[in-house]
């Protein structure tokens, strides 16, 4: 199922349902088929957001400290597509939405 993000100002995105509610339970959201995030959430989602993604590239960094590698366990248990790439277009759009003082709404066919 697709999730359409629309801005009150500055475009939309389309994602798939599984990505945006993983998004969403960061943010604090529920993955209702509808819903919006208010001029007044939108600081507190990016920040949210933005902690997460930071936390995800701490864990992982190289730990070898002798030679700044991972070790290949390590290299196997990365995410395929990290949630740093799967955020970007939706903080995007949230800061430019934020940045022109509007609002985001959402759509999906059903709850997710």
């Amino acid at each position: 199922m697709l999730v359409k993000l629309t801005s009150s100002s500055s475009g939309e995105i389309i994602m798939f349902s599984d990505v945006a509610h993983r998004l969403f339970e960061i943010a604090g959201k529920k993955c209702t088929a509808c819903g919006v995030f208010t001029k007044e959430q939108l600081p507190d989602t990016i920040e949210r957001l933005s902690q997460a993604v930071d936390a995800e590239k701490a864990m992982f960094r190289p730990i070898d400290a002798q030679s700044g590698e991972m070790s290949d366990e390590e290299k196997q248990n990365l995410p395929r597509i990290s949630l740093a790439q799967r955020a970007h277009p939706f903080l995007a759009l949230t800061k430019l939405t934020q940045k022109e003082d509007g609002f985001l709404t959402w759509q999906a066919a059903n709850d997710f």
